[in-house]
């Protein structure tokens, strides 16, 4: 009965949709207050369906009921409950009832914190909202029904989850995800309700900044965790592979980055206006491409789902009509984007100008490099792999000339910068920063300038942002200016600071990295770099669901012992799958990781032992810049009824 009551939710939640979806547009088309007044509860009726609906499938996971198909597929009565809680979003059905959760819950929070809008703004903001919310609604009714009954052969037990995703990253990592995904719906329907009205102006831009930040925010802590995942659950002790599915999450958070600039500067100075549309634009119509090539069936990949790839021609079409109806609608108010205003060529609007491109490029690259092989293989039947030298090669020059571009954006002004000013300002940061990277190029290989070349780029940005706070507090003093400036300063240098962060571990330790995969008995040893790893053998090893062996390596350094490690090697029964867990001992200059591969002859196995070093400072450069964004979001400007000019704004200023 709850299952049935969960689907009754899901329709009643569809009907709100497109109440939602067509009432208050027509309303505010006609300037009729009465009809545009029913977007709001609308809205909340739609998010209390859908949080009924979900509550009722989580019930059937944590109860075992196995008459539902979904459950039965993707859950097993020795599972541990909180896999059985995640295990919700573990596979198609489930995931799409969590997006659409999700988008009704930025709706939901749009309809209560966007009240400065005028009425007429937020019905149309909440409008296309309800069209993308009725979409995806009759995509999951229709097509993937979480709900469905087996009505013969009912299981005694379930399938299982799919051991990869038997892991903390799985708990947290889709919803983070899909936070970021969904939460770009609304830059995207503040962009059609803003061309729908023909005005494209400051408030506009100020009303959609924090909620793009925030999806933004979101979108990269999504995309570390997946990283992180991937680094300690697959076992191969890489942190990025340029996975097509990780491409699908990586290209929209690039053009997002890009949309945060372009909406400060057209809030600020009232220029990229059709810039700031085509990015709002293609943010969202990325976030529609990724969920399209996850459950589409089109990739091989172990972080897509496994679907029948007819159900992709739905999320294809609705694509398209998505992206058709806001390039059409944007060429015909192609006269309400145009920019008036002038700036030099030493001004921050020309630095944000050089940020959109570089970041647009670098999404582009990625695109061509993830779609060329699908696209080719459809046309030709031809196969072929583009694979990380392609996306190194092309990446790597492009987030050069951002870092080098971001500290020289952190200290122009507006309009114009005098280009004796600003050479006063970069000199002594350039000269520190030169220093700096002769300093390490003479510490390791010269002919491995990479190291040397991501610390110069690191401190020019690093020092860059402490010389604008010097100047923007030199009048009032250190101790008195600092309290001064707004969080969204503070946010934009702990996002750049971040940035150089991840950019520094990214190089260290691909750059610095040791790997050796032995065959090891017990009692043997290995040294790798400083550190010897002396084998002690495995024992057996028995888990809630699934049995397997566990190593036991020593990890010694000068006599000294460093670490104990254990890695697995486990077999899930139910799936007979075979699943290494990885051993870290994580640090903040290095990771040790140790890895079980197959067992051979004489008490043998094969062991992977690597070092990573500095590998940590992605994760917390990723952290840094999603945290800067969210406290950029919660300057205080942004909850002001009235809209004012402000100086030091935006996570670029």
């Amino acid at each position: 009965m709850i299952p049935e009551l969960g689907l009754f939710a899901l329709i009643l939640a569809l009907c709100l949709a497109f109440v939602q979806a067509s009432i208050p547009l027509v309303g505010a088309w006609r300037d009729d207050w009465r009809w545009m007044m029913l977007a709001r509860p609308a809205a909340w009726g739609q998010f209390m369906f859908l949080v009924f609906s979900f509550t009722c499938l989580a019930h059937a996971f944590l109860t075992d009921d196995f008459t539902v198909a979904y459950v039965a597929q993707n859950s097993n009565s020795m599972l541990p409950w909180y896999y059985k809680f995640s295990a919700i979003w573990g596979a198609h059905e489930g995931s799409m009832l969590l997006w659409v959760l999700i988008l009704a819950g930025w709706t939901f929070a749009v309809s209560l914190g966007a009240r400065q809008l005028p009425e007429t703004m937020l019905a149309r903001v909440l409008s296309v909202m309800g069209i993308i919310s009725t979409g995806f609604l009759l995509f999951l009714i229709g097509t993937s029904n979480p709900f469905t009954r087996i009505l013969e052969n009912i299981p005694a037990d379930g399938h299982d989850l799919n051991p990869l995703l038997q892991d903390i990253g799985l708990i947290v990592h889709p919803p983070m995800l899909y936070m970021g995904y969904v939460g770009f719906s609304v830059a995207f329907a503040f962009a059609i309700a803003a061309l729908l009205d023909g005005k494209l102006d400051a408030a506009w831009a100020r009303w959609s900044r924090p909620w793009t930040t925030v999806a933004w925010s979101f979108l990269g802590i999504g995309i570390a965790l997946g990283s992180w995942w991937a680094y300690a659950e697959l076992g191969w002790g890489s942190w990025w592979f340029w996975d097509p599915v990780e491409n699908a999450s990586f290209m929209p958070w690039l053009v997002g980055a890009a949309l945060i600039h372009s909406l400060a500067a057209t809030e600020k100075r009232g220029v990229f206006k059709s810039w700031t549309v085509l990015l709002a634009i293609a943010t969202f119509s990325l976030s529609l491409l990724g969920t399209f090539l996850v459950r589409s069936g089109v990739l091989t990949s172990v972080h897509a789902f496994a679907t029948d790839p007819s159900r992709g021609v739905f999320v294809l079409v609705f694509m398209l009509t998505v992206v058709g109806g806001s390039l059409t609608l944007f060429a015909l108010r192609a006269t309400a984007v145009k920019s008036q205003a002038s700036f030099g060529i030493w001004s921050r609007e020309t630095l944000l100008l050089v940020n959109n491109l570089l970041l647009s490029v670098a999404a582009a690259m990625i695109l061509l490099g993830t779609l060329y092989p699908l696209i080719l293989d459809a046309l030709t039947g031809a196969k072929l792999s583009v694979g990380p030298p392609y996306f190194n090669a092309m990446f790597v020059p492009l987030m050069a000339l951002l870092m080098a571009a971001s500290a020289v954006g952190m200290l122009t002004r507006w309009r114009d910068t005098p280009t004796r000013w600003l050479g006063r300002m970069l000199a002594p940061v350039l000269a520190v920063s030169l220093l700096v990277a002769l300093t390490v190029a003479t510490q390791h290989d010269r002919s491995n300038w990479a190291v040397a070349g991501v610390c110069l780029l690191a401190t020019w940005i690093m020092l860059a942002g402490l010389r604008d706070i010097f100047d923007k507090t030199r009048h009032k003093g250190l101790f008195k200016g600092l309290p001064a400036l707004s969080r969204s300063y503070w946010g934009m240098h702990l996002a750049h600071l971040g940035f150089a962060v991840c950019a520094l571990g990214a190089v260290l330790t691909t750059v610095g990295s040791v790997e050796r995969e032995q065959r090891m008995t017990p009692g043997t040893s290995i040294k790798l770099g400083a550190y010897n790893f002396a084998f002690n053998g495995v024992t057996q090893l028995q888990g809630p669901n699934y049995i397997g062996d566990r190593g036991s390596v020593r990890v010694m350094k000068d006599g000294h012992e460093v670490a104990m490690l254990h890695p697995e090697k486990r077999v899930y029964p139910v799936q007979q799958a075979i699943m290494t867990e990885a051993a870290i001992q994580g640090g903040f200059t290095r990771d040790l990781f140790v890895a079980l591969g197959e067992p051979l002859a004489d008490d043998a196995w094969a062991v992977r032992l690597q070092i990573k070093p500095f590998v940590r400072l992605i994760w917390l450069g990723a952290t840094m810049m999603a945290l800067g964004g969210l406290l950029a979001a919660t300057d205080r400007r942004y909850r002001a009824r009235k809209i004012e000019p402000t100086l030091n704004a935006g996570i670029i200023e």
